[in-house]
């Protein structure tokens, strides 16, 4: 190796070392009477935001003495009742700890393939080790989705800081996300030291990496407390009851985002400062000595730009700096991205230009993912590439990306369509299902139908009022009930047409606005006040 490429190696190194330098990242944390949001934001830009309702149940992670409802074997499923609304979802394969997978499971990497267990025990078996009544424990894996009730796992596991318990497990191991052969080595030795009972398993997580032994030691006395109370709840709890409870957002946040690359942590309540401040002394000074208050006039959102970026992230269109832009649909199963070039005029080729838009719209879908929390099959339509050593790039900027994410993600290569596929683990609704309802207008559809389309119906159905009601020899006055808009359009460009039908009908024909009433919507009634059509159905 000659002297300038040494040269070269420790200056890229340099720059390297101070670009990381140079990356800022704070948690802010907006915590008010009803909810509690927080966002990750690196250089004033959010990568990450999690909101929670004071109110709302914290399901995932949870763990519940349940009862078996139901076994169906078509399925491979049984169906638990845990004490909310709907019978949990759990897989016979999910009946039997599976310890060796949670070793990448923990820390949000996909699960080594494993042999179907639907081979190893059948609907005999299961109906004989757990009959219909009998009770489980089980953890919340999957919030309800949609229509789904929550779905739920017998392999039991409760993170701490720096470890996970596994309950009734003799297991003892290291994240395989931690590659360091002698911290490997280092952290089994702590492990083998620790007076742990033969009734409890321990992991260590990735954040675990370069811990002292005393902070795994007391990491391992506070969830060493956490067994003792749930077995406690297990023993003295009634069937379909929660016997231990998931932290909410602001413990969280100190026990899973509180890392060694962020530098400062900022929360406008008072409350919720002294608690973060008091659950991150159990870790380190350091931990604590980056919290800060904020007591500033405006919102603490408002003030350090992430309201702004967050109402810019949840529309369906997402601008991309240099001129493209994506559109997100979400479905309940599936998310379909469309990427664009828009305005973007590159300086080189036409094929570098799509190539330009393409890794930077990568970048742009794995940040909007774990912004909007969205999960399940994921479909991204990208600007076509001829040159298969481009697409190679585009697919190696996508598996670059989510290796931030938490979720577990698997991204395939681009296909002969130019379609990227990939999947996201999805353990709860999306923070746009959360944080907002379905229109009561279009229904969640975003179009309505026109007013043209709306006085065609509205016509049609006069119509054939008209010839049933003279088939019976009545004539009588109708009176029309519709929305502002479509009124419009009738006096407008419909008039002659409704003077006709009146003259046919012989009768009169009264329209009346409804500044409440939904645009697609219309009644028809006589003068008398018999409804005889309303809201799209006969009566």
């Amino acid at each position: 190796m000659n002297i300038d490429s040494i040269k070269t190696g420790i200056k890229s190194a340099i720059n390297w070392v101070l670009g990381r330098r140079e990356i800022k990242r704070e948690i802010i944390v907006s915590a008010e009477k009803l909810e509690t949001r927080v966002a990750v934001v690196e250089n004033g830009r959010v990568e990450e935001f999690q909101v929670e309702q004071t109110n709302s149940d914290r399901l995932v992670g949870s763990i519940y003495k349940g009862r078996i409802q139901n076994l169906e074997n078509d399925l491979q499923a049984a169906f638990v009742d845990i004490g909310l609304g709907k019978n949990a979802f759990l897989h016979y394969w999910d009946m039997f700890p599976d310890d060796e997978s949670r070793l990448d499971i923990e820390d949000g990497e996909a699960a080594p393939q494993r042999v179907s267990r639907r081979k190893r025990y059948n609907n005999e078996q299961i109906a004989k080790r757990f009959p219909v009544g009998s009770e489980i424990i089980v953890q919340v894996s999957k919030g309800p989705i949609g229509t789904k009730g929550p779905r739920v796992t017998a392999s039991l596991s409760i993170p701490g800081r720096y470890l996970v318990m596994i309950p009734n497990c003799r297991m003892r191991g290291v994240s395989r996300k931690i590659g360091d052969a002698k911290e490997r080595q280092r952290l089994k030795k702590i492990l083998d030291r620790l007076p742990m009972a033969d009734e409890i398993g321990l992991i260590v997580r990735t954040i675990g990496a370069g811990a002292s032994k005393r902070a795994f030691v007391r990491d391992f006395r506070n969830l060493v407390t956490i067994w003792q109370d749930l077995k406690d709840n297990i023993r003295s709890k009634p069937v379909a009851s929660c016997v231990y409870q998931e932290p909410d957002l602001v413990e969280r946040i100190v026990r899973d985002s509180l890392t060694e690359d962020i530098d400062r942590v900022l929360i406008d309540d008072e409350a919720a400062y002294n608690r973060i401040r008091t659950v991150a002394a159990r870790i380190s000074r350091r931990s604590s000595g980056i919290i800060s208050r904020y007591d500033g006039q405006l919102p603490i959102f408002d003030a350090k730009g992430v309201e702004s970026q967050l109402q810019e992230a949840f529309r369906r269109k997402v601008n991309l700096k240099n001129g493209g832009y994506l559109v997100i649909d979400e479905t309940e199963a599936l998310i379909a991205i469309d990427v664009n070039t828009g305005r973007h005029k590159g300086k080189g080729s036409q094929e570098d230009t799509i190539l330009e838009v393409n890794l930077e719209a990568v970048e742009e879908v794995a940040r909007q993912m774990r912004l909007r929390n969205i999960g399940g099959l994921v479909v991204i339509d990208l600007i076509d590439m001829r040159s298969r050593k481009h697409q190679n790039q585009v697919y190696k900027a996508m598996k670059a990306a989510v290796k931030r994410d938490h979720a577990r993600t698997n991204v395939l290569p681009i296909s002969e369509l130019g379609l990227l596929e990939m999947t996201r683990q999805r353990q709860e609704e999306s923070l746009l299902s959360q944080m907002y309802d379905t229109c009561p207008y279009c229904r969640g559809h975003g179009v309505i139908q026109s007013a043209l389309s709306v006085s065609v119906k509205i016509q049609r159905q006069i119509g054939t009022i008209i010839r049933k009601r003279k088939a019976q020899g009545r004539e009588e006055d109708l009176v029309i009930l519709v929305a502002p808009a479509i009124l419009d359009r009738m006096r407008r460009e419909d008039e002659a047409i409704m003077v006709d039908l009146q003259r046919e009908y012989g009768g009169h024909l009264s329209f009346r606005s409804e500044p409440l009433r939904h645009p697609e919507t219309f009644e028809i009634k006589t003068a008398a006040g018999e409804i005889l059509y309303s809201v799209g159905e006969r009566r």
